[in-house]
């Protein structure tokens, strides 16, 4: 008896002991959510478990969890749901302690296709006449519903400027600050940050055309001679590439057309395009313009615009704007080179500058069309002249002469001034715009209602910026017979002027 009375007490005793050992491990708790690491938002529905095994769980919409009662211990909880990669996150469980846990799921790409292309929905392809400041729009889809964000590049279609619009969480876009009569490309590339982005085709469009163009210049840029065009109020619109030397425009009013100087290989070619600068045609082939110093070189359109008269070297050509019906209208008696050429609106006779090979021994004279010399405007003198243009009613000649009679290899002129010719007296007049010691005024043009003239100014070290400016040709007359006229600036950094 008494030895079943002591195996009952130790019965009883390792009870009690197991009882307590239970008790001090105890039961803690976890709580957490499950969310799309892309996104930080939550998972539902997401399977949540545990090794050791515990309770199953899963997520509810906005992808919290919690799970009550898990014995203490060292535990790899994991959370997985179709579509992500699984991840597993280790804890340990304390007695009466709560503790959270964060599953942040990646996508899984092996299952996962990717957007659709992007369809660009305005502007529509190929319009024309968009505003300055717009939107594009387009629409992309994902058979996941991935998030999606886009890139938009749109590139200027004259000056070939790109700009890249990155991480758009929309499907459009708003620009502004486009320039006048030009041709932009654009195109949408989608990405769902878990497949390879998508391209959209690419479309384009066309903006408002420049108002009132009236003046044509160049500009350097990239050490190319740029085109511009710009109206009274000096907004400006770029017309050609800065990857290519083009220079010399001239506007042709009959068929709204510009004709222009750009190197073609080796060679010097005339060009024309439409006023915004598209629709380039080649005029110019197998007798290529050329002649002492490029920069210095000019040619001349037709008043209907249907042929145009150019220098090589001491030929003038006439060619018809198409290219066809090339002609030699005119060789220089003596060698010498033409450099410029003005055809009067009339079409009877053209002013003609011709030089040596060094730019200097000038003279400038008129010709009909069979050749003949018709009257001289300046032969005889030292140093360089440059700049010519005839009035409209074949009365006058404007040209521009260095009178300090200078000359040197590398054509630098000390004080190139403005000039009148007038035929009926056969004389030439300075036009005194009071322009300042040290400058220099180079390629005169009448204005088109000939009360002005337009021409560059610029330093005569050969080295400073050029400026175009204008004068007054109705000018006053001071003491000793001097006439005078002011000046106005009207681009900066820019040379060989056109006014039309």
């Amino acid at each position: 008896m008494k030895i079943g009375l002591k195996i009952l007490a130790c019965f009883i005793l390792l009870i009690s002991c197991s009882e307590e050992q239970l008790d001090v491990a105890g039961t803690g708790s976890i709580k957490g959510r499950v969310v799309d690491v892309r996104t930080y938002k939550g998972i539902e529905n997401a399977r949540v478990s545990s090794n050791p095994t515990t309770s199953t769980v899963y997520t509810d919409k906005d992808g919290y969890f919690k799970i009550d009662k898990v014995t203490s211990g060292k535990y790899a909880f994991q959370a997985q749901k179709d579509g992500f990669i699984a991840r597993f996150v280790p804890a340990t469980i304390e007695k009466d302690i709560e503790i959270e846990l964060i599953f942040e799921l990646e996508v899984s790409t092996a299952t996962n296709k990717p957007p659709e292309v992007p369809v660009l929905t305005a502007p529509a392809d190929n319009a024309v006449g968009q505003a300055l400041s717009l939107n594009l729009t387009w629409t992309a889809k994902d058979p996941e519903g991935d998030p999606l964000t886009y890139t938009v590049t749109v590139k200027n279609g004259t000056t070939d400027e790109v700009k890249t619009y990155s991480d758009l969480k929309t499907t459009t876009l708003a620009i502004k600050d486009l320039s006048f009569s030009t041709k932009y490309y654009w195109q949408v590339t989608v990405d769902d940050g878990i497949n390879k982005p998508i391209n959209s085709v690419t479309n384009s469009f066309t903006t408002l055309a420049f108002p009132n163009p009236r003046y044509m210049y160049v500009k350097k840029i990239k050490n190319n001679n740029v085109i511009f065009t710009a109206d009274d109020a000096g907004n400006e619109v770029q017309l050609s590439s800065a990857e290519v030397n083009s220079y010399r425009p001239r506007k042709n009013l009959s068929i709204n057309r510009i004709a222009y100087i750009s190197s073609d290989g080796s060679l010097n070619q005339i060009f024309s395009m439409n006023p915004d600068g598209t629709d380039v045609k080649k005029i110019t082939n197998f007798v290529p313009i050329a002649g002492f110093n490029m920069d210095n070189v000019s040619y001349a359109w037709s008043t209907n615009g249907k042929q145009i008269i150019y220098p090589n070297f001491d030929k003038l050509y006439r060619i018809d704007s198409d290219g066809s019906g090339l002609v030699q209208l005119f060789k220089t008696p003596n060698g010498k080179f033409i450099s410029e050429c003005e055809w009067s609106r009339d079409g009877s006779q053209i002013i003609l500058k011709v030089n040596d090979v060094s730019g200097y021994s000038v003279e400038i004279y008129a010709i009909d069309l069979s050749g003949n010399v018709l009257y001289t405007v300046l032969s005889g003198v030292t140093g360089g002249a440059s700049g010519i243009d005839i009035s409209i009613d074949n009365r006058r000649v404007v040209y521009t002469r260095d009178v300090s009679g200078f000359e040197n290899a590398t054509y630098r002129r000390l004080d190139s001034r403005i000039f009148i010719y007038t035929v009926a007296t056969n004389t030439s007049a300075e036009l005194d715009t009071q322009k300042e010691n040290g400058f220099n005024d180079l390629d005169v043009k009448f204005s088109p209602n000939e009360a002005k003239v337009i021409f560059v100014n610029t330093s005569n070290d050969g080295l400073s910026a050029k400026n175009i400016q204008t004068a007054n040709t109705t000018v006053t007359t001071g003491t000793g017979g001097t006439t005078t006229s002011s000046r106005t600036t009207l681009f900066e950094n820019a040379s060989m002027p056109d006014w039309k």
